[in-house]
């Protein structure tokens, strides 16, 4: 059966980016517009109830929630830094608190800086390959700040001072910083590479704390209650009446590398599984066996005649996806949305319909498939080409076009 898709240029947003509404606090991958979720839940007249995003990142949908007069929001997401920057977005903060934080913090850090052989004897943290992708100077001064973060008492002031943090390690570390997956920098571009550490870090500390005063400070009510887990939505005790949720395109190694974009903030924060988050997300299991039913089962079928390893990779992401949507199926109330912004990716010149097979997946529990848009890709921080091939200069588009999956539950629970 084949959905239906209606091209709507309203939701192209052509010209505009994250950052032309609620720009974010840190550098995320893939982060969907909230312009975009704003408008499709005043489309659906969605202005009260309990939303849920299973796959939050960096936390647009729930501006969007707020935007639209909802104030009881849950997220889960299984990248740790993800969490740790949607709870900074939506946590009421002193104006006077921070300051005197920030100014306690500063003294502290340039009182230490006076003995110069202090610096040297810091404890180091258990980073993979730490002096490959970090100098021995940048690795004391981020240590210097690790340590005086840890101190601070209040764990939502702390928070923000670790999303600095976390920027100030990717700006300092030999990543090409223009990339999501963990790529080094040429030597010879290491050999002028010196980082003011402690100077990008109050720099980002202060660029950050003022978006976060300017756009969501003011947005944020007591009425509001934002619970936010880190981990994978497998069920819940409360039951939601709107998803608005954006989830990944492919499995990580392959499309978006989640994981691998976060894995030194991630390792620097205390995070012991860093490396293994791309592995956790959907597609990150193996399976043996190839999906054959359904929409998605013919294509797959494609792919196995020219590339069996692909067709299984494929089939393991789509396996996830489809026990995710059976989970979160089970907590939507009678009537409720679910409004899935989603991308077709290619794999062997063969583009996947995921819009189709999330309204397939949803129709089979009990939902009705209401409208998929269609809109132009132009602005989403991912990659526009790759090079599935591995063959120098061989590229081919991976999306051109996104599609907002709308469907209401019209068998569930009514309460």
């Amino acid at each position: 059966m084949k959905y239906i898709v209606k091209r709507n240029k309203k939701y192209d947003y052509s010209g505009q980016s994250y950052s032309s509404v609620f720009p974010n606090l840190h550098r995320y991958p893939a982060t969907m517009l909230p312009q975009l979720g704003i408008d499709i839940l005043k489309e659906l007249n969605i202005y009260k109830g309990n939303l849920l995003d299973p796959y939050c990142g960096s936390g647009s949908s729930f501006i969007c929630g707020i935007e639209c007069g909802l104030s009881k929001m849950t997220g889960y997401d299984i990248n740790p830094l993800a969490v740790l920057i949607s709870k900074v977005k939506y946590t009421a903060l002193s104006d006077e608190e921070v300051a005197a934080t920030r100014q306690n913090f500063r003294n502290k850090i340039f009182e230490y800086l006076k003995d110069e052989t202090k610096i040297n004897s810091l404890p180091l943290p258990e980073i993979t390959n730490i002096d490959f992708w970090f100098s021995k100077n940048v690795i004391n001064h981020l240590a210097l700040l690790k340590m005086f973060i840890d101190k601070i008492k209040n764990n939502n002031i702390k928070n923000l001072f670790l999303i600095a943090f976390s920027e100030t390690v990717r700006d300092c570390s030999y990543t090409r910083n223009n990339e999501f997956k963990l790529y080094r920098m040429k030597n010879e571009d290491i050999l002028n590479f010196n980082p003011d550490v402690i100077s990008v870090f109050f720099k980002y500390f202060d660029e950050i704390y003022s978006t976060y005063r300017r756009f969501y400070f003011p947005k944020i009510s007591s009425k509001l209650v934002l619970e936010l887990e880190n981990h994978t939505f497998t069920s819940s005790d409360k039951m939601f009446d709107v998803v608005l949720t954006s989830p990944p395109y492919g499995d990580s190694r392959t499309t978006v590398a989640y994981g691998q974009f976060s894995t030194l903030s991630n390792e620097w924060i205390g995070i012991n599984y860093a490396r293994k988050i791309d592995s956790m997300l959907m597609g990150g299991r193996k399976t043996d066996k190839n999906i054959t039913t359904g929409i998605i089962g013919e294509y797959i079928r494609e792919i196995e005649k020219v590339d069996k390893k692909r067709s299984l990779d494929v089939s393991s992401f789509y396996n996830d996806l489809h026990i995710s949507i059976n989970n979160i199926s089970k907590k939507i109330r009678r009537g409720g949305k679910i409004i899935y912004v989603v991308g077709n990716r290619t794999v062997k010149n063969i583009q996947l319909p995921t819009d189709q097979f999330i309204a397939e997946q949803f129709e089979e529990n009990g939902f009705k498939h209401l409208i998929t848009y269609e809109r132009a890709l132009s602005n989403k921080a991912m990659p526009s080409k790759n090079s599935p091939s591995n063959i120098a200069g061989k590229t081919v588009n991976t999306m051109l076009f996104e599609y907002i999956v709308v469907c209401e539950n019209v068998n569930g629970n009514i309460y």
